[in-house]
């Protein structure tokens, strides 16, 4: 079979394009080829990105002199990072033509058996805080085989408004299968059936990710892989690389997080961005990805919950696998810094998720 997927593999994000990249090899695996949909509309390009992101800043976006500095700031950086995880996008990823526009992907759909949506926040806003009905298959033909694996809507609350979108969307799909618990119940209430499955980073097993991984200078030391503006979090790093007296490196595709706590390492490799969790004493993140990674590779870590309502996913999987009590409720709590895992259970929940979710797939994907 042939498979296309639509996801959001082009944003500046490690997990965004590991995402992309472990549903791809998974499929593969299966037996299948497979294609990543190059889908970045004209407001997400890199170069356009800082200034669809102006337009809802209320505080830069009241005057010219306020616009020139924010993007005298931002866009330089935005645009760096871009180019680097271009480079990655085109060296991990079978991407079809580039589409830039809905009625590209209407006018010239890839030739596919399957058409996916793919992992990750499909189904929530997009940069510009609208919602793209092309990440629910809108360009797709309702005769065609349309399916989604650990689709995510990027939150728990959904109006009635949207309810009717994602029901005129969704109950075109012959399946869906989605990651987070809260997105199963959202579902149930619209009348569409959907599978529960790990995201895809975690069914590739810490062998497969090895492949990966590249060399990195560091030998012993804590990670901090902040991706949300949460003063706290550094701050707890800091002290718990000072408790266990060890430098504190900080991994971030965003320049600007220079000036927070840590070495800063900007914009490593897929492969060294692997290196720095597997490698890592302890890792302090608010990241989902950053999280599964700790969880496959057995890596210590402290989750710091994101403090903008978007913990739903983190505490999703840490509940599944039963590592709840690695959420940091307590600054002062060092401890858990320094508590060793017994990942032993995890361990054997995620290899049982593990073949469930690729089971899931595999009937998905079939003729």
């Amino acid at each position: 079979m042939k498979i296309a997927i639509i996801t959001r593999h082009a944003i500046t994000n490690y997990g965004s394009l590991l995402q992309a990249f472990a549903t791809q090899k998974v499929i593969e695996n299966l037996g299948h080829s497979c294609e990543i949909i190059d889908y970045i509309r004209f407001d997400e390009l890199y170069s356009q990105h800082e200034k669809t992101l102006l337009k809802h800043k209320k505080e830069w976006n009241s005057n010219l002199v306020k616009k020139f500095i924010y993007l005298m700031l931002r866009q330089p950086e935005s645009i760096a990072a871009g180019r680097r995880f271009e480079k990655e996008q085109h060296r991990y990823l079978n991407l079809t033509r580039r589409y830039n526009d809905p009625e590209e992907l209407k006018k010239d759909t890839p030739i596919a058996d399957v058409y996916m949506t793919g992992s990750d926040q499909v189904w929530g806003p997009i940069e510009n805080g609208e919602y793209d009905d092309s990440y629910c298959l809108s360009f797709v033909k309702d005769e065609s085989k349309k399916i989604a694996y650990a689709a995510s809507f990027g939150r728990t609350e959904i109006t009635s408004k949207l309810k009717d979108y994602y029901k005129k969307w969704l109950c075109r799909y012959q399946y869906i299968a989605v990651r987070e618990d809260s997105a199963v119940h959202i579902l149930e209430d619209i009348g569409i059936h959907a599978y529960q499955v790990l995201d895809p980073t975690l069914l590739m097993t810490i062998n497969e990710w090895k492949k990966y991984m590249e060399p990195i200078k560091h030998s012993k030391y804590v990670l901090v892989y902040q991706l949300h503006n949460d003063k706290k979090l550094g701050k707890y790093a800091q002290k718990v690389a000072e408790a266990k007296r060890l430098p504190l490196v900080r991994i971030s595709s965003s320049f600007h997080q220079f000036t927070r706590e840590g070495k800063f390492v900007w914009c490593p490799t897929a492969g060294q961005f692997l290196s720095y969790i597997k490698n890592a004493d302890c890792m302090i993140t608010d990241s989902f990805h950053g999280t599964a990674f700790a969880i496959n590779f057995n890596t210590p870590f402290v989750e710091v919950l994101p403090n903008n309502n978007t913990g739903t996913r983190n505490m999703s999987i840490l509940k599944l696998l039963g590592l709840s009590d690695q959420v940091l409720k307590d600054d002062d709590n060092l401890t858990l810094a320094f508590k060793e895992i017994d990942f032993t259970i995890p361990n054997y929940k995620l290899e049982q998720y593990r073949a469930e979710s690729i089971r899931i797939l595999k009937k998905m994907t079939e003729a």
